[in-house]
């Protein structure tokens, strides 16, 4: 499928980020079918490694003051460009409604941040498609109708369930559709617009095309041999939402006459406190905290390991996962997964047939689920080669990319029947 729209403008927090692969293989996938897009990013980013999508990306990635004092001529042009353009009425009923809800120096910096974006666009840019229903939406929310031109958006995980209600129905009112990655997502989200149907159910997919084929067989390893344990993976930012410590605890729990080694790939603020918890626990050992890897060595580490787990959970600021990308990463490898019955994971996973889930923040539970598995070379197998059927029959990121293609090249389309995806035709 090509298409020759106008130039999209893609706004994002902050890019590129080595743990959003799922931006970097849409924003590929774009391309490849006849986008022609421009990249502007809200802050620069801090990671040090790149994924080889992002050197395959031919757009321009642009970034915006991050904070307005760092350039305030540009800035100030943004604001004299603003006096002029025709949406400036618009555009201030806008903000003021929002600045009395949310007086805060971020609601200002929006507000500069869209005037310069507005003022710096490319005249051929015609809609703007913001990535994440939070900060990045509220500036292409503001540029869109300082401009005058259309906007859409993909919601996400924490975007969706820690902004505010009037803030999520402001937006849903405005944008010309939204796509959001979870059946959970899309029901709420759905629920707030002023139709249903302005909400479509996209899961992000994988692209088999950029992964190796599984391994042709993994060795037998059941635990018992303590030159041969079993390889537990595990990877993502060391935040409390992938609950990490849990995992900890629950491979603490694991009987002694089980032999096992942990990897954990992936940066995070909390990875100091879980490295002195490995220690103080006794499991420093036998838990190897490799740090950021860049893609390759991720698949490596998968395609060398017996089980995936990854304990997915709430965090106490409301923060959750949609649906890790990372599970299907190793669901592509046939790689054994657990994981909690928590966000969209069951939409992938359901327990006993692609994996095993567990209460989320339950480490008894997943204390025991590891346990059985790594004793069970055959049902790992197993487990592993359902989860990778699954993922090509019905999470294959072709039909999503599609389907988002179609929808911005023509914005201003009727809207969809709110359901289109990958994944299973049904918005639960």
């Amino acid at each position: 499928m090509h298409v020759q729209p106008g130039r999209i403008a893609i706004v994002l927090k902050g890019y590129p980020r080595l743990s959003e692969t799922f931006i970097a293989q849409e924003l590929l996938g774009l391309e490849e079918r006849g986008l022609a897009l421009e990249i502007w990013s809200l802050r620069r980013p801090s990671d040090r490694l790149l994924h080889p999508m992002h050197r395959a990306i031919r757009a321009e990635t642009r970034y915006l003051p991050e904070y307005l004092y760092q350039a305030p001529l540009r800035v100030l042009r943004g604001l004299a460009a603003a006096l002029r353009a025709p949406g400036l009425s618009g555009l201030l009923r806008a903000f003021a409604r929002d600045l009395r809800r949310d007086p805060s120096a971020n609601r200002l910096r929006r507000l500069g941040q869209a005037a310069v974006l507005a003022r710096e666009l490319d005249p051929a840019v015609r809609h703007l498609h913001a990535h994440f229903l939070h900060t990045p939406a509220s500036v292409a929310r503001y540029a869109a109708l300082l401009s005058g031109r259309s906007w859409s958006f993909s919601a996400h995980a924490k975007d969706i369930w820690t902004i505010p209600e009037w803030d999520k129905r402001d937006k849903l009112a405005e944008a010309r559709w939204g796509v959001t990655c979870t059946a959970e997502g899309h029901r709420h989200l759905a629920g707030l617009a002023p139709e249903a149907d302005r909400m479509t159910l996209l899961y992000h997919g994988l692209d088999l095309g950029r992964f190796p084929a599984p391994p042709a067989g993994r060795p037998p390893r059941d635990g018992s041999d303590p030159a041969d344990p079993v390889r537990i993976v595990t990877v993502g930012r060391a935040v409390e939402k992938k609950g990490f410590d849990d995992l900890l605890k629950a491979l603490a729990a694991l009987p002694a006459d089980l032999h096992w080694r942990l990897a954990h790939a992936g940066t995070g603020p909390l990875l100091e406190r879980l490295k002195g918890v490995a220690a103080e626990t006794g499991l420093a050992g036998r838990v190897a905290f490799l740090g950021a890897k860049a893609q390759p060595d991720v698949i490596a580490l998968l395609r060398e390991a017996d089980l995936f787990v990854l304990p997915s959970r709430e965090a106490q600021d409301g923060d959750r996962d949609g649906l890790p990308n990372v599970l299907m990463e190793a669901a592509s490898q046939e790689l054994a997964l657990v994981s909690t019955r928590f966000a969209a994971i069951p939409e992938f996973i359901r327990s006993g047939q692609e994996g095993e889930l567990v209460p989320p923040g339950d480490w008894g539970a997943l204390s025991n689920a590891i346990n059985l598995l790594a004793r069970a070379p055959a049902r790992r197998q197993e487990l592993g080669r359902t989860a990778s059927r699954r993922l090509r029959d019905s999470f294959s990121a072709a039909p999503g990319l599609d389907l988002l293609a179609r929808r911005l090249s023509d914005p201003a389309a009727a809207r969809p029947a709110g359901v289109a995806s990958g994944g299973d035709k049904a918005a639960g």
